[in-house]
C-alpha cells in the first residue's frame, strides 16, 4: 500500500537589532524585540493557527486516518510561548489525537551538527526534553536543521538513540534511485533514512499558485493522482515544507487550505494511506543503503552547505562562533547561555550569503556580517570576563568542579547544622 508522510517545519529566528561597533562592551542585548514579535504574530495569524485548525479538521473528518509530523525548533517554541501561547495549546490538542509525531532537531536550528558535535548533542537533548515537556511525547525520529545530513552526522544521531532520519533527495547521492523507498545508513543498517520527494514538496510550497506552471492549477485530485499513478512498488512519499507555506508563502486566497483539506478524501478514494515517520520506517523494508560522505542539505541545486558556509564572511563568522563552544558550555550564566543558542541559528549565516540571502533584512551580505560580528565580539567579551582565555579549558573545568564541590559541601554542612539545632530545641 502506498503511504504519504507529511512533514511541516516551524522555525523563526530571533532577529538581531542594528548593533554597531560602539555598542560592544556597552549593550549586551542583541535582539530586535519589535521585529521578532511582529513577525511571529503575523506568521501565527496567517499560517500557524489556520493551518493547525485545518490539520485538526483533516484528522477528524478522516476518523484519525490522516497523520503528519512536525519539526519545531526550540527557538520558535520560546517565541510562541511568549507571544502566542494559543499556538502551543493548539499543538497540544493535535498531540492528543495521536495522529501527529514531533521530530527531534538541534534546539537552536543551528549548524552545530557540522561544526561542534558536543554542542549538537547537547542541543538535541535540550530540544527533546522541551518537546516532551510541552506535548508529552518524546521524539524518536529526527530531522536536522536545513535537512543537513552525512554518514558521520547519521552515526551521531543513531548513537543518540534515534532510528529514523529525514534527508534530502540530492541527485548526486540518489543517482537512479527513487526517493519513494526507505533506505538505511551506509554502515549503521538499523538507522532508517526517509528521503524527501523534492518535486511533490515543491509543487505545493513553490509552484501551487504560479499561473505560468504547466500543471496550474494544482488540485488535491490531481496531486493524489500523480502518487496513485507511480510504480506499484513505490511505497512512501515524503513531503516536507515550511509550515508558513499555508497562509504566507501561498496566501489564503490561492485556495491552499481547501487544497490541503481535500487531500485525505482523494487519498482514501485511491487506497493511499498516511503514516508518521516512525511508522513509515517500521512498515517498509529498506531498499538499499545510501552513502553520503559529505554533508547535504535541502537548499538549491547543489544541495550542499554553501547557503550557510559558501563564502569567506560566513566561514569567518562560523569559525569565531564555534571556537568558544567548549568554554561557553562550562558556563552557568543563564542569560549568556540563552544568547549563545540564539546567535547560533542558521539564518544569521544565510543572511551573509552572496548567492541567496533568503529572508534577510540587510542591504548586503557584508552588512549582515558586520552586524553579526559586532554582536559576537560583545558576546566573546562576556565569555572572557567570566572565563578568561588565559586559563585553558581543562584547568577551568577543574576549577569549576572544585567550586561546585565546595558548594555541595557547604550545603551538606548547613543541612547538618539545621538538624543539630532542631535536635537541641527538642531536647
Amino acid at each position: 500500500m502506498k503511504n504519504i508522510c507529511f512533514y511541516f517545519q516551524l522555525h523563526q529566528p530571533l532577529r538581531l537589532k542594528r548593533y554597531r561597533f560602539f555598542d560592544i562592551g556597552q549593550d549586551h542585548y542583541y535582539f530586535d524585540d519589535f521585529q521578532v514579535e511582529d513577525r511571529i504574530r503575523n506568521t501565527v495569524e496567517q499560517a500557524y493557527l489556520p493551518a493547525n485548525r485545518t490539520i485538526s479538521e483533516m484528522i477528524r473528518s478522516s476518523n484519525g486516518k490522516f497523520k503528519c509530523a512536525f519539526s519545531i525548533s526550540g527557538v520558535v517554541l520560546e517565541q510562541l510561548e511568549q507571544y502566542a501561547p494559543e499556538v502551543i495549546d493548539s499543538f497540544k490538542e493535535l498531540a492528543a489525537t495521536g495522529c501527529v509525531e514531533f521530530l527531534a532537531q538541534p534546539y537552536a536550528h543551528s549548524l552545530s551538527s557540522v561544526f561542534d558535535e558536543s554542542e549538537f548533542k547537547m542541543q538535541v537533548e535540550m530540544h527533546t526534553a522541551k518537546i516532551e515537556n510541552l506535548f508529552g511525547k518524546k521524539p524518536t525520529a529526527f530531522a536536522n536543521a536545513e535537512l543537513i545530513y552525512s554518514d558521520e552526522i547519521g552515526e551521531v544521531i543513531y548513537k543518540m538513540g534515534y532510528k529514523t532520519v529525514l534527508i534530502e533527495e540530492a541527485k548526486h547521492v540518489m543517482g537512479w534511485k527513487s526517493s519513494n523507498f526507505v533506505y538505511t545508513h551506509s554502515y549503521q543498517p538499523k538507522l532508517k533514512l526517509l528521503v524527501r520527494n523534492v518535486k511533490l514538496s515543491e509543487d505545493i510550497f513553490l509552484r501551487f499558485s504560479s499561473p505560468s506552471w504547466s500543471d496550474f492549477p494544482l488540485t488535491a485530485e490531481k496531486f493524489i493522482g500523480w502518487i496513485a499513478a507511480s510504480p506499484a512498488e513505490e511505497e512512501i512519499f515524503n513531503i516536507w515544507m515550511g509550515y508558513e507555506t499555508f497562509g504566507q508563502t501561498q496566501r489564503f486566497e490561492t485556495g491552499i487550505f481547501d487544497f490541503l483539506k481535500a487531500i485525505p478524501y482523494h487519498s482514501m478514494e485511491n487506497q493511499i494511506g498516511f503514516v508518521t515517520p516512525t511508522e513509515a520506517a517500521k512498515k517498509s523494508e529498506p531498499a538499499a543503503a545510501l552513502q553520503i560522505p559529505y554533508p547535504i542539505s535541502w537548499w538549491g541545486h547543489e544541495k550542499d552547505l554553501s547557503p550557510w558556509s559558501g563564502n569567506d564572511l560566513q566561514n569567518e563568522a562560523l569559525s569565531k562562533l564555534y571556537s568558544i563552544g567548549e568554554r561557553v558550555r562550562l558556563c552557568q550564566d543563564k542569560p549568556l547561555l540563552h544568547d549563545w543558542l540564539e546567535i547560533q541559528s542558521a539564518d544569521h549565516f544565510r543572511y551573509m550569503s552572496h548567492k541567496d540571502a533568503f529572508g534577510s533584512n540587510y542591504e548586503t551580505a557584508y552588512d549582515a556580517f558586520m552586524n553579526y560580528m559586532n554582536v559576537l565580539a560583545d558576546f566573546m567579551e562576556r565569555v572572557d570576563t567570566q572565563y578568561p582565555t588565559t586559563i585553558d579549558n581543562e584547568e577551568l573545568n577543574e576549577l569549576l568542579k572544585t567550586i561546585n564541590n565546595q558548594a555541595e559541601e557547604i550545603e551538606a554542612l548547613e543541612e547538618k547544622l539545621k538538624r543539630r539545632r532542631k535536635a537541641t530545641l527538642n531536647d
